[in-house]
């Protein structure tokens, strides 16, 4: 009985917790909705409402019709997306090749892939910022690919690496046993294997150069160049601040990711716990 009292109290108060922290959570994102369905009179009300008196969608359209933000939205799509791709493939050999090969400078070269995510951004900004001017690809969706391939790809080589140490290692001798090169071993044997992984790592790397900013602000400076991020902060003005077009813009702009991590967030789960115990 006491047994069943305190178990039920123990369940009461992570409950509890839980629930504090969604509500902490979901506070900024519901402000977020309400700011974004307020006109440009009701959002400067003091005290501020809620619920809006009068909801209008009008700053949704307004982010279409008064701002190039389908060109933002391609710019992000584009640039994010070759960025993940590459990342990808130089992560999934990067990683394989640690987990299935002992080399000299091993633990030095994967000592330096977690040592190059310890810099703060604002430290690398005007190196890269000179090698991409010395390039002459300043303003380019290049200098945005490159930039963000650098960001991702050592972690993104731990994630791969991790995943691939939890597939055994008998696959390959048997591969190998029939004829196969490590090559051909990796793409037709490993790789399909390593698909939860490969999933988690897209998502990561996708995530991390949709919402990238600083770089972003720094390397384009044409409007047919920007993305999503420097989009949404054109909306601060030097007069005035469109926050019910900002918050539109901001919600719709978490649209994708909100949808990628519903699909495949066991998946990033899975290849985030992949080799922490070891059979």
């Amino acid at each position: 009985m006491i047994n069943k009292k305190r178990l039920l109290l123990q369940n009461s108060i992570s409950y509890a917790i839980l629930v504090l922290v969604g509500i902490s959570v979901l506070i900024p994102v519901l402000w977020m909705l309400s700011t974004s369905l307020k006109n440009d009179t009701e959002i400067f009300t003091i005290p501020p409402r809620w619920i809006p008196l009068e909801a209008t969608i009008v700053p949704y359209q307004r982010i279409w019709t008064d701002y190039p933000f389908a060109r933002y939205f391609i710019n992000s799509f584009v640039v994010v997306s070759v960025s993940t791709l590459i990342s990808l493939a130089f992560s999934c050999l990067a990683g394989y090749g640690a987990s299935r090969f002992h080399f000299k400078g091993k633990g030095m070269f994967l000592t330096f892939l977690l040592v190059t995510q310890m810099f703060p951004s604002i430290m690398l900004l005007i190196p890269f910022y000179k090698i991409i001017q010395t390039l002459g690809l300043i303003n380019t969706h290049t200098a945005l690919i490159m930039t963000y391939i650098s960001f991702t790809i050592p972690f993104c080589s731990w994630m791969m690496m991790g995943y691939f140490q939890s597939i055994p290692k008998e696959l390959d001798e048997a591969a190998a046993i029939d004829g196969c090169s490590r090559f051909r071993t990796f793409v037709q044997i490993v790789f399909p294997l390593s698909l939860p992984g490969v999933a988690a790592t897209s998502i990561y790397s996708f995530i991390t150069g949709w919402n990238e900013y600083m770089f972003a602000l720094v390397l384009t400076q044409s409007e047919t160049m920007k993305t999503v991020p420097i989009g949404i902060g054109q909306l601060i003005g030097q007069y005035k601040i469109m926050w019910n077009d900002m918050m539109a813009a901001s919600l719709v702009a978490i649209i994708p990711l909100t949808i990628i991590f519903l699909f495949f967030q066991r998946f990033l789960i899975s290849s985030l716990t992949a080799g922490a115990v070891k059979s």
